[in-house]
C-alpha cells in the first residue's frame, strides 16, 4: 500500500511540474493547428485494419478512436497495408517479441516507428497517435498463467514497457513530431477477461505500472506530447455505464470465437477482429455494450473516446 501511494505521489508531483502535459489538465486556448496528416503507431486499440479487420464490431462504421479524431478534422486515416499512415497492428508490444498472441512476425511499436522513419519524416502540422500497453500486460499475464514469470516480475515488466514507450515518445519528438497524442492501457481489471480468470488485482497493478512508467517518462514534453487518459474513460464506462449510453459493461457483445490464440488470452475465446454485425449475442444492440470481446471496445465506446481525444487535442493545441 505504501508503495502504491508513493507512485501516486510521484505522479502528482510530476503533473505539478509540467502543467502543459494534458494528463494534468488542458489549455483553454482555441485550436491553432490544422492537421495535414494523421500518423499512427500502436496496438489493437488503434489498429484500423492492418490485416483487413479491426478489433471491435466490424460494421463499416467509424469504429476506432483514431478514425474518429481524424474524421472530426475531415482527414482520412488508413492502415499502412492499404497505403495509409496507420502502422498500428493488433497484439503489438512496445519493444519485445513475440506479440501478445505469440507471433514473432508482428512488428513492435518500436519497429513500426522504424519503418516510418526509414522512408518518411514529420511535417510541421502532422499529428501522431501513439498507443500501447494492452498487449504487454496481456503477454505478462499469459506468462504468469504458464508459470514462466512471477507476478512481481510481470508488474516490473509492465513498468519497464511503459518506460520503453516513453522513450518512443521522446524519439518521435526528437525526429520532428510536434504534436504527439499518447495513450496507454486502460485498467484491464475492468474487462470481462479479468473477471473470467479472477486476476483483477494483478491486472490492475500491471496496468497502472505501465501508465506510471509512461507518464513519468514524458512529463517534461508538454510542448509536444498530449496524454489522453484512456484508463480514466474506460473507468467511467464501467463505473457509470448509463451515462455513456451503455447498459452492459461486463459482457462481450460479439460471439466470434477464435480457434487460435487470436488476442492473446487463449484459444477458443471471442476475438472481435472476427466480429461483424451478424455475429452478436442474440437480440443484442451493440451500442449498449462497452466490450466487443473480452478485452477490446465496441464502436460506440471507441467513438466516444475519440471525441474526447479530439476535444483534448483542440484544447491543447
Amino acid at each position: 500500500m505504501a508503495a502504491n501511494w508513493m507512485r501516486r505521489t510521484v505522479l502528482v508531483a510530476a503533473c505539478a511540474s509540467a502543467a502543459l502535459l494534458a494528463a494534468c489538465g488542458s489549455s483553454t486556448t482555441e485550436s491553432a493547428i490544422a492537421p495535414e496528416r494523421f500518423i499512427a503507431f500502436g496496438d489493437a486499440n488503434s489498429d484500423v485494419g492492418q490485416k483487413g479487420t479491426r478489433y471491435t464490431v466490424n460494421d463499416g462504421s467509424v469504429n476506432n478512436w483514431t478514425l474518429q479524431v481524424a474524421a472530426n478534422y475531415g482527414k482520412p486515416l488508413a492502415a499502412a497495408s492499404a497505403g495509409g499512415k496507420s502502422y498500428a497492428v493488433g497484439n503489438a508490444r512496445v519493444k519485445i517479441k513475440p506479440d501478445a498472441a505469440g507471433n514473432a512476425s508482428t512488428p513492435t511499436i518500436t519497429e513500426q516507428i522504424d519503418t516510418f522513419l526509414a522512408s518518411g519524416s514529420f511535417g510541421a502540422s502532422d499529428v501522431v497517435f501513439l498507443s500501447g500497453g494492452i498487449s504487454d500486460v496481456i503477454a505478462g499475464m499469459a506468462a504468469v498463467q504458464a508459470g514462466t514469470q512471477t507476478e512481481a516480475a510481470m508488474v516490473a515488466a509492465a513498468r519497464q514497457a511503459g518506460e520503453d514507450m516513453a522513450a518512443q515518445v521522446r524519439r518521435l519528438v526528437a525526429a520532428g513530431a510536434k504534436y504527439v497524442v499518447v495513450t496507454g492501457t486502460y485498467d484491464l481489471s475492468k474487462t470481462p477477461w479479468a473477471k473470467t480468470i479472477g486476476r483483477e488485482a494483478l491486472l490492475a497493478d500491471a496496468s497502472s505500472r505501465f501508465n506510471d512508467g509512461l507518464l513519468v517518462g514524458i512529463v517534461d514534453l508538454g510542448a509536444n506530447a498530449l496524454y489522453v487518459d484512456l484508463a480514466y474513460y474506460v473507468n467511467l464506462y464501467t463505473g457509470v455505464p448509463a451515462n455513456y449510453g451503455f447498459n452492459n459493461a461486463t459482457t462481450a457483445v460479439c460471439t466470434s470465437v477464435d480457434a487460435t490464440n487470436g488476442i492473446g488470452i487463449g484459444a477458443g475465446q471471442v476475438n472481435s477482429a472476427l466480429c461483424t454485425a451478424s455475429t452478436l449475442l442474440p437480440g443484442a444492440s451493440q451500442t449498449s455494450y462497452v466490450f466487443a470481446d473480452p478485452v477490446y471496445l465496441t464502436p460506440s465506446a471507441q467513438r466516444q473516446f475519440g471525441t474526447y481525444a479530439y476535444d483534448r487535442l483542440r484544447a491543447r493545441w
